[in-house]
């Protein structure tokens, strides 16, 4: 199976795929999958704007509304993983995961699946320890705390994933995990990006929680993005055992190394996402301590009776399928034409695909359950309390330019 890894997204679609494309075409390959590392801006109109965390001069509606419209269809199959700058609005609706277009899928705020017998599991957001060990408090419309906090890895979500014992293939996060610097040429990185030394020195470079599951889980492959360069290590995890080829890439600009074809051995195609079935007995068992106000979740002690919990979703599989349900609409896409938005907000809606996969695994839907979240509580950070990892965006990293079609970066 031909995978194409991306990293940061921001909207590009038109270019990365273009960019697939001519990859194809020059190569005589086919590219079975791609995989985002996040900052997808899965923006659909001008109103999810309001939900991306970017400065007010970036803000530009992209090529994602094209997909979602159905004005234009991804050419290759697409699996991605949220960051730090999304429509937060959209993604919540979509929080167990599901189709965000025709062909493009969100792993979730964390979830796992399988494309063909290809194991993808992901963590989305950025780790903030300030926010770490609270609930999924945050519902749009959002205010100026929860526009940045509704992206911080959640310990709930972590949870879940530190639960999973059958082999991962791949796995994709945001964040770098913390220290997995010292597996690589960490000394050339620096030369590239000279203000990481002191984090890296310090070991202070990436996330907590991320290495918590790379230690945990183990996988055959860990790609992600965030810090926008390339890096690549090889991590050990114990002597002649399992070894996690990792890989970070930058954004989709001219002379960047954002898109790298990774050769992973599967079971020949045809191919197609579908649900995963102990992850989905995980979430069964688990959706019951799902914190959704500012308290911390109460799952420390739950036991999971995981054989008879994961016969229970097989046979609820067999008879329903393990394909998720086809994508539907839930708000207006962007209109070129209208010189003036007439999308207004109507709450959170209950994505149709969300209910279908709730309804599978016989659980309540809670996403709309929580106290007001506008006001912002006194126990959260103001706005100028926070502290990212890294800026919101360097001003350089954000000039216009076509994909640099002669990306072909070779892993170490």
């Amino acid at each position: 199976m031909k995978i194409a890894v991306e990293g940061c997204m921001h909207g590009d679609l038109d270019k990365v795929y273009d960019t697939i494309k001519y990859i194809e075409n020059t190569r005589n390959i086919k590219i079975d999958l791609l995989l985002c590392c996040g900052d997808f801006q899965a923006v659909r109109n001008e109103k999810d704007m309001d939900s991306l965390n970017v400065p007010p001069k970036y803000r530009e509606m992209k090529s994602f509304w094209k997909y979602y419209s159905g004005q234009e269809v991804a050419p290759v199959p697409t699996i991605f993983i949220g960051g730090n700058h999304e429509a937060s609005n959209y993604l919540w609706e979509l929080y167990y995961g599901g189709w965000a277009a025709p062909n493009i899928y969100f792993l979730g705020f964390a979830g796992v699946v399988k494309f063909g017998n290809i194991r993808i599991g992901g963590l989305s957001g950025i780790y903030n320890a300030r926010n770490y060990c609270l609930g999924h408090h945050e519902r749009p419309p959002y205010n100026d705390n929860t526009i940045r906090s509704v992206y911080h890895v959640r310990e709930y979500d972590v949870h879940k994933l530190m639960h999973l014992e059958d082999p991962i293939d791949i796995f994709l996060s945001h964040d770098w995990p913390l220290g997995i610097t010292d597996f690589g040429n960490w000394q050339q990185l620096v030369r590239y990006k000279k203000h990481f030394k002191d984090e890296i020195q310090q070991g202070t470079l990436g996330s907590k929680p991320a290495a918590q599951l790379l230690e945990k889980l183990k996988p055959s492959y860990w790609f992600s993005a965030h810090l926008h360069c390339k890096f690549t290590a090889l991590v050990e995890h114990e002597e002649g055992g399992r070894v996690t080829k990792f890989l970070a890439l930058d954004k989709c600009l001219p002379g960047r190394k954002f898109l790298q074809i990774v050769d992973i051995e599967s079971d020949p195609g045809p191919y197609e996402v579908q649900y995963d079935e102990e992850w989905l007995a995980i979430t069964r068992k688990l959706n019951c301590v799902f914190p959704l106000t500012l308290r911390r979740g109460d799952f420390g002690r739950t036991q999971l009776d995981m054989q008879d919990c994961r016969q229970w979703v097989k046979s609820r599989m067999e008879d329903r399928g393990a394909k998720p349900c086809e994508f539907s609409q839930t708000a207006p896409p962007h209109k070129p034409s209208d010189s003036v938005s007439n999308t207004t907000f109507s709450g959170s809606p209950r994505n149709p695909q969300t209910v279908s996969f709730l309804e599978l695994l016989d659980l309540p839907y809670v996403l709309d359950n929580a106290l007001d979240s506008r006001d912002t509580p006194a126990s959260l950070p103001q706005k100028d309390d926070y502290s990212e990892d890294i800026p919101i965006e360097d001003e350089d990293d954000l000039e216009d330019g076509e994909p640099n079609n002669e990306n072909r970066s070779s892993w170490m």
